[in-house]
């Protein structure tokens, strides 16, 4: 209940994809174990299938040559090591095939549940790890008494199946005394072959079911709680006082740089304390009048102050005032509807400053 009112209450949130993310980062995803597992069982299957006749011929050539008793041989040491030398070449040489295809089954099996990712980080050395309080915990937690289930009921099935797959060929074990060499090794083969084809179709249940409770318990152990929501919105988009305040700075910069343009501009129009808007119309440049400036309040009185001091002339309009304060944002020009009320202002001041339109 401590750790809960620490971290903010209870995990309830589904993780985010940027906890995800980072989780994948330091190599914590779900992942079966049993996944690879069967995965390389099969291969090892599909490849004692498929090399059943180099595997054959080549125990065949080592028990005969062992076995042959053509010449019984001087067991010296360096006899001994010659012997070894050759069993161990021709083992290497038998297993090579199957080898191969379980090693890559079990990378296309990893590669198939989290995708192509390596992870530094978990190779990185933790000296948490070595703490044996954590460790006796970890050995008492769900995870490992799922694991522990787990292994007995593998344990159990496959003995089971061995046993009865044995127990099915016990008449013709009863006679393999009057076999060849060559037909012992085809018995084992094929007794070895079909257990390992009937714990294959066990193990896939059991690795589906595995997949299932891994997923389900890696997103449960990345959920977060209230308060972490919030606090990763709050790096992800910045805090809302920070943000504010540089809304704040930009509106500021904003209106000085409006403040500065409104010298430039033609005429003011004012309603006539609240409101006013700084025109601007050229001719050459321009298509329409253009709103320089515009503000309500302190701002309209900065506006009109700037306006006597530049000798740019107030025209007080109320309706033209709102309209143009309410439809026209600074920079736009003068709408369509508006453009008539704007043309007489303008050439009211035109008047005054003796030019003409």
């Amino acid at each position: 209940m401590a750790e809960d009112a620490e971290s903010g209450g209870e995990k309830t949130e589904d993780a985010s994809s940027k906890k995800l993310s980072k989780a994948r980062e330091e190599g914590q995803v779900a992942k079966s174990t049993e996944i690879s597992s069967v995965f390389v069982l099969l291969a090892g299957v599909i490849a004692l299938s498929a090399t059943a006749a180099y595997m054959y011929n080549n125990l065949l050539a080592v028990l005969y040559f062992h076995f042959n008793f053509e010449k019984i041989p001087l067991l010296t040491p360096l006899e001994a090591v010659r012997l070894l030398a050759f069993d161990t070449e021709k083992i290497i040489f038998i297993c090579i095939p199957a080898m191969l295809a379980m090693m890559v089954m079990a990378l296309l099996a990893n590669v198939a549940q989290v995708g192509f990712a390596i992870s530094w980080k978990a190779l990185e050395p933790k000296f948490s790890r070595l703490d044996p309080i954590n460790g006796f915990k970890q050995k008492f937690s769900s995870r490992a008494v799922v694991e522990f289930v787990k292994s007995i009921i593998k344990i159990s099935v496959i003995t089971m199946v061995a046993y009865y797959s044995i127990k099915g060929e016990l008449t013709e074990i009863s006679v393999l005394y009057d076999y060849g060499i060559g037909q012992l090794l085809l018995f084992i083969l094929k007794v070895a072959f079909w257990i390992f084809i009937k714990v294959c179709l066990i193990m896939i249940v059991v690795a589906m079911l595995d997949y299932a409770y891994q997923k389900w318990k890696f997103l449960e152990d990345q959920k977060m709680t209230k308060k972490e929501v919030k606090d990763e919105a709050k790096q992800t988009d910045g805090d809302p006082q920070v943000k504010s305040r540089i809304r704040q700075l930009q509106h500021d910069a904003a209106r000085k740089r409006m403040m500065a343009d409104v010298p430039d501009a033609d005429v003011v129009v004012t309603n006539p304390t609240r409101l006013a808007i700084a025109i601007k119309y050229d001719g050459s440049k321009m298509e329409a009048p253009q709103v320089l400036a515009k503000g309500a309040g302190r701002v309209a009185e900065n506006i009109r102050k700037i306006a006597r001091e530049n000798d740019v002339p107030l025209v007080e309009d109320k309706p033209l005032a709102r309209n143009l304060y309410g439809s026209v944002d600074i920079g736009q020009e003068v709408p369509m509807e508006l453009f008539q009320a704007v043309a007489e202002v303008l050439a009211y001041v035109y008047k005054l400053k003796g030019r003409t339109r």
